[in-house]
C-alpha cells in the first residue's frame, strides 16, 4: 500500500511539472501575438532594474524593424529578440546604445551562458555548441550591457547567440562591437540591430538541436544627433580576414538581402535618405581599423 502511494504521489508531481511547463510555454508563444509596437510602448514605460540609465529607457523605438511572422518577441531589460524556433537562434536583436550603458559594475566574469527556459523545445542549448568549431556569438554583446549586472547575465541568454567563427568573433565582429560603443560616446547614443543572414542553400547546423549555422552577420546602426544617418555591414561567417571597407552596405541594401524592414518609425523623408547611404567616412573608424 505504502509502495502505490508513492508511486501516486511522483506521478501527480510529474504531471503538475508538465502543465507548469506547457502554461509557461504557452505563455511564450503568446507574446509572438503582440505587435512590435507593444514591445516599443512597454519597453519606454521603464524597466525592472533600477539603475537602468534614463536614456535607455529613452530610446524611441527606432531600433526595432516591422513585424514579421512566426517570431517569439522577447523583452529583455537591455535589448529586444525576435526569436526563430526553426533557427533556434534570433532573427534580429536590436538595442538602444547610449553612452551611458557603458558605465558601470556589472562584470561578466563567472558569468555562464544559459538556455532560455521562455522560448519552446526544442531550443538551443550549451550542448549544442561542444566540439562544434563554433564560437557562442553574442548579437547584443556583454560589453553593451555594463550598466547593470541582470542585463549583462540576460544577454548570456542563447537567444541572444549564434554560432559564430571564432576568428570572426575575436577580430572583425569584435572591432565592430567596439567601434558602436565609440559612436555611442561620440553621439551621446546610437540605435542599432544585427543577426544572422542565411543563404538560400544553407543547411548547416550544430548540435542535437540542429541550430543553424549563419552564412553572414549584419548589423544596422542609426544616429539621430545632428543630422540623422545611418551605415550598415554584412562580414561573412568565416575565418578570413574581412577589410571592413568592404563589409560596408547601405541599409537599403541589407533590407533587400534579410527581407527586414528597419527604422519604420523614422519619418519616411528620413528613413528613405539614410537607409540609401553608405559613406563610411561620415562615421569614425579608429577601432574598425585592424591587423
Amino acid at each position: 500500500m505504502r509502495h502505490t502511494l508513492l508511486i501516486l504521489l511522483a506521478a501527480s508531481l510529474l504531471t503538475g511539472c508538465r502543465q507548469q511547463r506547457d502554461n509557461r510555454f504557452l505563455t511564450t508563444l503568446q507574446k509572438a501575438e503582440h505587435n512590435i509596437e507593444n514591445v516599443s510602448n512597454s519597453s519606454k514605460s521603464g524597466t525592472s532594474d533600477s539603475n537602468a540609465p534614463t536614456t535607455v529607457a529613452a530610446g524611441k523605438g527606432y531600433e526595432l524593424p516591422a513585424d514579421i511572422n512566426g517570431q517569439i518577441l522577447l523583452k529583455r531589460i537591455g535589448y529586444i529578440v525576435s526569436y526563430n524556433p526553426q533557427t533556434k537562434e534570433p532573427n534580429w536583436v536590436a538595442w538602444y546604445l547610449s553612452a551611458d550603458r557603458l558605465q558601470g559594475d556589472a562584470n561578466r566574469s563567472g558569468v555562464e551562458f544559459q538556455e532560455d527556459e521562455e522560448v519552446p523545445e526544442p531550443r538551443s542549448t550549451t550542448w549544442d555548441y561542444y566540439r562544434s568549431h563554433y564560437d557562442r556569438g553574442h548579437q547584443c554583446p556583454a560589453g553593451d550591457n555594463k550598466w547593470s549586472q541582470e542585463s549583462m547575465n540576460q544577454s548570456f541568454l542563447l537567444t541572444n547567440i549564434c554560432p559564430q567563427n571564432p576568428k570572426l568573433n575575436k577580430y572583425e565582429w569584435n572591432r565592430l562591437e567596439s567601434q558602436c560603443r565609440e559612436w555611442a560616446k561620440e553621439y551621446g547614443g546610437v540605435y542599432v540591430a544585427c543577426g544572422p543572414i542565411f543563404s538560400a542553400n544553407s543547411k548547416k547546423t550544430i548540435g542535437q538541436n540542429k541550430v543553424k549555422v549563419p552564412t553572414a552577420f549584419f548589423k544596422v546602426i542609426l544616429c539621430m544627433t545632428g543630422k540623422p544617418k545611418a551605415i550598415g555591414f554584412i562580414y561573412q561567417n568565416t575565418g578570413d580576414k574581412q577589410d571592413f571597407r568592404q563589409c560596408v552596405r547601405s541599409v537599403d541594401e541589407i533590407e533587400q538581402i534579410t527581407g527586414y524592414d528597419f527604422f519604420k518609425s523614422l519619418d519616411d523623408k528620413v528613413e528613405k535618405r539614410v537607409e540609401a547611404e553608405n559613406n563610411i567616412d561620415d562615421w569614425p573608424q579608429e577601432r574598425l581599423k585592424g591587423n
